[in-house]
């Protein structure tokens, strides 16, 4: 019997030839000044269009959203033209793709942020840890409290860096909503301290991930957009003193919207995973949600298809095996050992570590 993995999905009006999806990876490869997505960086996506789904590296909405340094934008004209070479091979190949909207929020520094300015946040709260930045790591800083003007701003921003990426030809965009940045920390409770609409209840700490949802509405179907949040929080210094009852408020409250899939990251390994004592998330998640659900993290072909056969997920998503496995679906699907990817050609560094890896008939 042929696994789920390898099922034919349908996710709104697209038909998926599988029920893989590629991680948004983050790789800052746009080494020029326009932080346009390349034909280097077409050929990296053309080269895993064998995932049912692709979703794209985060993609910053605005010079404000920017926090890695030559990650790719989707707010100028020259970085549209540079999405369409990625659109164009990805589909030329058969494959369907999403581009991940972003806005890294604290997460940043004033020497990667437009006049020098200080990151933007919900509140003024310092995270923990060091950013890469043109003049070596440094220490994060203090950001400053967005204003209600700056919060609506952002709010367009997103809107208009959604209309760009279908000018671009993707399928799809992904809000990102996960992993303590911009849309994370207004939700969570231990990073938003505001005592105006945005600040306080579960409702109001909510409001900015609605109104983004609302605004790229004006311009995209329900069946285009993804949502994808992190319940369970990633960074000791990004924390919701109640997750469940503030993540299910969010998530009873998004079958309203019927979008495309929400896309549940849960940060492990796969060794994590397949310990009989670890409790994911996703099946609670579950009996909420009523759409498409994609579950992510530290997955393999064994953890993937029990929740799929157990109803607990509709897609599973990879993200480091399809580094170094460009066709992972192929390799799954028949069994093959996958190729170990080298960590220090994550990031940077052209083509080495990024569309250097073989293919199995290699």
């Amino acid at each position: 019997m042929m696994s789920k993995l390898f099922e034919p999905f349908k996710m709104g009006s697209l038909q998926l030839k599988n029920r893989t999806v590629m991680a948004p990876l983050t790789r800052r490869r746009a080494e020029n000044p326009e932080l346009a997505a390349d034909e280097m960086t077409a050929l990296y996506y053309r080269q895993r269009s064998s995932a049912g789904l692709i979703v794209s590296e985060g993609s910053q909405i605005s010079p404000e959203a920017y926090g890695y340094t030559f990650s790719p934008g989707c707010y100028s004209p020259a970085q549209i033209e540079g999405w369409k070479k990625v659109t164009k091979a990805v589909h030329e190949n058969y494959g369907k793709i999403f581009i991940q909207l972003w806005h890294v929020g604290r997460l940043s520094h004033p020497l990667l942020q437009p006049d020098g300015q200080l990151p933007l946040a919900p509140s003024a709260i310092k995270p923990d840890g060091q950013v890469l930045t043109h003049e070596g790591q440094k220490e994060y800083v203090t950001p400053r409290a967005m204003t209600t003007e700056e919060i609506y701003k952002t709010i367009r921003d997103f809107g208009k860096a959604a209309k760009n990426a279908m000018e671009a030809g993707f399928d799809g965009v992904e809000i990102h909503g996960a992993h303590g940045y911009l849309v994370d920390i207004f939700i969570l409770d231990g990073t938003n301290k505001r005592e105006d609409e945005f600040g306080g209840s579960i409702e109001n700490r909510a409001r900015f991930l609605f109104l983004i949802l609302d605004e790229i509405l004006k311009y995209l179907k329900p069946s285009q957009i993804g949502l994808r949040l992190s319940p369970k929080s990633v960074r000791p210094d990004a924390v919701d003193s109640t997750p469940e009852k503030t993540f299910g408020y969010i998530i009873e409250k998004l079958n309203d919207y019927n979008l495309a899939y929400l896309h549940l990251s849960e940060m492990m390994s796969p060794e994590t995973r397949l310990n009989p004592d670890f409790k994911s998330i996703i099946p609670f998640y579950r009996k909420i949600y009523k759409g498409t659900l994609i579950s992510c993290g530290g997955h393999s072909h064994e953890s993937a298809n029990r929740m799929l056969e157990n109803n607990e997920a509709d897609l599973i998503a990879f993200g480091k095996p399809f580094i170094s496995n460009p066709d992972l679906a192929e390799r799954l699907q028949v069994g093959a050992p996958l190729a170990e990817p080298d960590k220090t050609t994550f990031y940077h560094g052209g083509a080495v570590g990024y569309v250097d890896y073989p293919f199995r008939d290699k």
